[in-house]
């Protein structure tokens, strides 16, 4: 592949939860995602919240700050968060 911006790196294939990534070179970013584990959580049901036995994945997104701005990082990284947990995956543009 030549000529791309933005990586995904999925380590978590091979177990592992999360990773520290380096942008490869000519690269503006790269997401790493973890494996998905059975772990506690807490649900938040209305205006209930409880323990619950959820799957979760640690996500880890690395950027070149000459190019990506730290708010933008964090706030596209949020909005992958809300896609995954709502499984709104129609919404992705």
């Amino acid at each position: 592949m030549a000529g791309a911006t933005f990586t995904v790196s999925d380590t978590g294939t091979r177990g592992a939860l999360f990773d520290t990534l380096i942008v490869p070179p000519h690269q503006a970013a790269i997401l790493g995602v973890g494996a998905a584990v059975r772990r506690p959580a807490v649900v938040q049901d209305g205006d209930e919240e409880y323990i619950g036995v959820r799957e979760l994945v640690h996500l880890s997104l690395s950027y070149d700050h000459r190019l990506v701005d730290g708010a933008d990082a964090a706030r596209y990284l949020t909005t992958v968060k809300k896609i995954v947990e709502a499984a709104a995956f129609e919404d992705i543009r």
